[in-house]
């Protein structure tokens, strides 16, 4: 009998030891694969921040469907926090490179440099920077030689607006929905002045992407410095439904190259601006 409980306690003694000892060549190796994985992504990932290291192999490892290039994007943005949290004063103020979403925000005392009033193609007394506002007019004067027509029907919004209409919006929805189709104050990307909604003078601009302006816009508008703001698809990156309207002066290259590429202002700024700025 002795002998029998001398055998199982050897026994649960080994089983102990083996265990440990896979254990520890488990770390190992896992340890060795997310060595290899930092590396890899520091080889060929020229936007990787080194502060974001960890970061990047937890959200790697909820969201292994993504690549390597998506991971590193969407970790740059944020987006492994959640909408409003985590939030940064919004770097390059008073550029065309401003960046104002979820997660960075202006002041609200913060009023663009060289607001002009537009004078052609407007509802009423519209304002957009004086850069944006000369390749709007152009633009507008040029879809008119096609018999086409558009014109701005909002532009830039002082806090306290966006303060009023948000609030608006609550009295009927709830938070959760009002967050998809408004912008908190402070976070407006139309407090930048570099951001334009348009219609057709016709049909309602929710409806502006039935109309042929909607589809001139899309092939030209790049041409003009200007994008397409929130665009289908891409709502778990911007975190705003889609809209048709609602365009944004980046500049010429930088809207020819998401145009080329097919990605957001958003995804642009994790890969060619957010590695300038030190978030430590």
């Amino acid at each position: 009998m002795k002998k029998v409980i001398v055998y199982i306690g050897l026994f649960i003694g080994l089983f102990f030891c083996i265990g440990i000892f896979c254990y520890i060549r488990y770390i190992n190796s896992s340890n060795h694969q997310t060595k290899k994985y930092i590396q890899s992504l520091k080889s060929k990932i020229n936007y990787y921040i080194p502060t974001y290291q960890q970061r990047y192999i937890d959200y790697k490892q909820k969201h292994w469907n993504l690549s390597d290039e998506d991971v590193v994007t969407y970790v740059n943005l944020n987006l492994d926090k959640n909408f409003y949290t985590n939030t940064f004063p919004s770097p390059y103020q008073n550029t065309k490179y401003i960046l104002i979403n979820k997660f960075y925000y202006v002041d609200k005392k913060y009023v663009p440099n060289h607001l002009k009033i537009i004078k052609n193609c407007t509802k009423g007394n519209i304002y957009l920077v004086e850069e944006a506002l000369t390749h709007f007019e152009q633009m507008c004067k040029d879809i008119k030689k096609e018999n086409l027509n558009i014109r701005a029907i909002s532009a830039y919004r002082d806090y306290n607006y966006q303060l009023n209409l948000y609030n608006r919006y609550l009295v009927n929805d709830t938070k959760e929905n009002v967050d998809t189709y408004s912008a908190r104050p402070g976070y407006s990307e139309h407090q930048s002045g570099l951001t334009v909604d348009i219609d057709n003078l016709v049909t309602d601009f929710n409806d502006f992407e039935s109309t042929d302006e909607f589809l001139w816009m899309q092939k030209n508008a790049y041409k003009y410095g200007f994008i397409l703001r929130y665009p289908k698809d891409k709502e778990n990156i911007t975190g705003y439904m889609y809209e048709s309207w609602h365009y944004r002066y980046v500049g010429k290259k930088v809207a020819t190259y998401i145009k080329k590429h097919n990605i957001t202002f958003d995804e642009y700024y994790a890969r060619f601006l957010n590695t300038m700025v030190n978030y430590s």
